[in-house]
């Protein structure tokens, strides 16, 4: 085994084997909570879920930063984008008066560099859903792909990201020159390949296939319970609002996020599945 195969080990083991749960707590809201939790789904290919979630001072701001990242047919890019994203977003020099506009210019530049490094980073591609929590009083969720976010207010569920399926973005797709197969028994596939519309990565696909993040702000008021980021492999067993009811009664943060993968699970999810829950009570 080369030096980088036996980095790159270690870095497998941090990232996931050993880190597969754990929570935090913001400073300036002693009431908002963090957890997440990971499961290694029944594909014979190693986990491809990659997750982030801390609070962060800066200056006198707090911003808690959360994010489901799920490569396909690719665990470097996935990891690159948790190493980097947040990082790029928050350089960008209005972050702060425009937090949309810079995200979706980070996105952009992250993916460019992303192909950029596609040499050294593979094939393959990654999903993303980032929420940004400003002061505990704004959250700014954006995302390529479908990794979902959805907040519970007053026990209702609400999507706040987009799931950019290749049949409902067909137009753009075929304008860009591409195609959108629908095969018997299979999902629509970008040129017959990939189950989404937008990703990083995918350089192959990437004349037809869109980096351009979908943002959407959403305000924290009193009657705000939980946000959920998580992976398809929730989403493709459970609702909105059963993913919500299910972990409304769970006060620990960590605990309602490892509930809800042993709830995918149990319907009958065989996806690699990552879930964050952030609550606000």
């Amino acid at each position: 085994m080369t030096g980088r195969e036996i980095i790159h080990k270690i870095k497998e083991r941090v990232g996931l084997s050993s880190s597969d749960t754990g929570k935090g707590k913001s400073k300036m809201s002693k009431h908002i909570t963090h957890g997440y939790h990971m499961v290694e789904g029944k594909s014979h290919h190693t986990m491809e879920d990659y997750v982030f979630a801390q609070f962060k001072q800066v200056d006198d701001n707090e911003l808690g930063l959360f994010a489901i990242f799920d490569g396909h047919l690719s665990h470097e890019i996935p990891d690159y984008l948790r190493s980097h994203l947040f990082n790029n977003i928050l350089n960008e020099p209005n972050f702060w008066v425009e937090p949309e506009s810079a995200i979706r210019r980070a996105y952009r530049i992250t993916d460019s560099t992303i192909l950029d490094k596609a040499t050294d980073l593979g094939k393959g591609g990654s999903t993303a859903v980032t929420a940004i929590l400003i002061n505990g009083q704004k959250l700014v969720v954006a995302n390529v792909g479908d990794s979902r976010a959805v907040i519970c207010k007053n026990g209702v569920a609400k999507q706040l990201s987009i799931d950019h399926e290749p049949g409902r973005e067909r137009k753009i797709i075929e304008d860009r020159g591409g195609f959108v197969s629908n095969f018997p028994g299979d999902v629509p596939r970008v040129d017959g390949q990939l189950a989404v519309a937008r990703a990083f990565g995918d350089k192959s696909l990437k004349m037809h296939l869109s980096s351009e993040p979908d943002v959407m702000v959403e305000l924290i008021d009193d009657d705000t319970e939980l946000l959920i980021l998580a992976s398809d492999g929730v989403w493709k067993v459970l609702s909105n609002q059963e993913a919500a009811d299910c972990i409304k009664s769970i006060k620990d943060a960590r605990s309602a996020a490892k509930h809800l993968n042993e709830q995918a699970l149990a319907k009958g999810s065989t996806d690699d599945i990552s879930c964050v829950v952030v609550r606000f009570q």
